[in-house]
């Protein structure tokens, strides 16, 4: 073997290990998040007063609604730290204040105990973790970027979501083994807390893996050079307009297809389509772990024919199959047809997933670079986003759940009017225009 193949696996392997310890705490702290939407369903009477499900489900989604009102905050701080400290600093500290976040949750007594305290309690631990997940966006889709090779960053940035969804898988795997091993009153009584308990103490691991971390060369040269005393700022990020309001455009239709598709489905299936939890947790499973492989395998392709081929896929297919595929679903009642439809679903939002953080990575130079990927994204989700399974919940308690198909549908065409006024991002890239000077 040459010198020159030696050094190359040798790099190979430094950006591998790299990347999977960035990727491995992203999936921990989307596992604490993803663990209260898979759990809503358990603990929903635990912490407010007695009432038809729909109410206390929608209490309960309001809560995960709320907890995205901090994401932008999160974007903020997070993100100037980030840019002025160093991306393996930030996503360090934002470990720390997600696994607080959970053992918060794992320890407040029900409704019934301390009455009003114990909703309260939740919004401030649902607050402190869209704090830190706020931060971790931006920051992970920015180190992944930077820490990839010229020609495999779209693969590479892909596992952002590769672990994103990864952590909603683990947390429903948690929830399948506590299903089997304990009844739904058990469930309901104190079991919903022990997921919460395993999100905290997975923290630790994640807490050595990210000490351990390498900065990217990246931050290390910009450190060095006369941009730093900009590095995160408001007024540094304010050059760039119309890659901000691109971040945005960008979001708005992915990220209420994915909370669509991924949290609120699930409850779709149970309280709409009428199929039972166990079903619809074992359906969202192995959808969900289907859609975890095809995330690196669209990344990939991005890499070879660009970024807006796979993004057009996505705008087109999402505003014309959404209203037929969840009409389609409602009026099934079969599980075979859900989980079809779903994979459908799916597969559609994978044109988005899987490269939305090379490309808002690849609109910003390095000193600005967390701070424009994570702000405007974190401002769009909180609105969106957030609010996703809320306007769902909502429509529904009014008797007119259809017309949240078509509100998913209008949202999707709006990204797709930007998709197509947008540069390919993979030949206007500041990242490898960086590496090039």
């Amino acid at each position: 073997m040459t010198d020159a193949k030696k050094a190359e696996r040798k790099q190979s392997r430094y950006i591998a290990s790299n990347i999977l310890k960035g990727s491995l705490g992203n999936m921990i702290e989307w596992y604490d998040w993803y663990v209260y939407a898979a759990f809503a369903v358990y603990f929903s009477t635990d912490f407010f007063p007695s009432g038809d499900t729909t109410t206390q489900l929608l209490n309960t989604a309001a809560i995960f609604a709320i907890g995205f009102l901090m994401r932008p905050i999160g974007s903020l701080i997070m993100g100037r730290y980030a840019d002025r400290h160093g991306r393996r600093a930030a996503l360090t500290l934002s470990i720390l204040i997600m696994a607080s976040g959970s053992l918060i949750i794992a320890a407040t007594p029900n409704y019934q105990t301390i009455g009003i305290a114990a909703p309260i309690i939740l919004i401030l631990a649902r607050l402190f973790q869209g704090l830190s997940l706020g931060g971790e966006y931006g920051t992970s889709a920015t180190y992944l970027s930077e820490m990839a090779n010229k020609g495999r960053r779209g693969f590479y940035s892909s596992f952002q979501y590769v672990t994103l969804v990864g952590g909603q898988l683990v947390a429903l795997g948690v929830q399948i083994i506590l299903q089997l091993w304990l009844n739904d009153a058990q469930l309901r009584a104190w079991g919903w807390r022990i997921p919460f308990i395993i999100g905290a103490l997975g923290a630790l691991i994640v807490l050595w893996l990210r000490l351990s971390m390498d900065e990217s060369e990246q931050f290390k040269n910009m450190a060095k050079s006369k941009t730093k005393k900009d590095a995160g700022t408001l007024k540094a990020l304010l050059k760039y307009p119309r890659a901000v309001l691109t971040v945005v455009g960008l979001t708005l239709g992915g990220t209420v297809a994915f909370y669509t598709y991924t949290t609120y489905l699930q409850k779709f299936m149970i309280n709409s389509v009428g199929l039972d939890k166990e079903v619809v947790s074992i359906i969202n499973f192995v959808a969900l772990l289907i859609f975890l492989i095809m995330q690196p395998l669209a990344g990939l392709l991005s890499d070879h024919i660009g970024r807006k081929p796979l993004l057009f896929f996505f705008g087109i297919s999402g505003t014309v199959l959404t209203v037929p595929l969840f009409m389609l679903m409602h009026s099934s009642h079969s599980v075979t047809a859900a989980f079809l439809l779903m994979m459908v679903g799916l597969i559609i939002v994978t044109g988005y997933t899987s490269i939305n953080a090379i490309v808002k990575a690849e609109l910003f130079p390095t000193e600005i670079r967390a701070l424009g990927v994570g702000l405007p994204y974190g401002l769009t989700v909180a609105i969106f986003g957030g609010t996703a399974e809320f306007v769902a919940l909502w429509f529904k308690s009014l008797g007119i759940e259809t017309l949240f198909f078509f509100y998913v549908a209008g949202c999707i065409f709006i990204s797709l009017i930007v998709y197509w006024r947008m540069q390919e991002s993979s030949k206007t890239s500041y990242i490898e225009a960086e590496m090039m000077e």
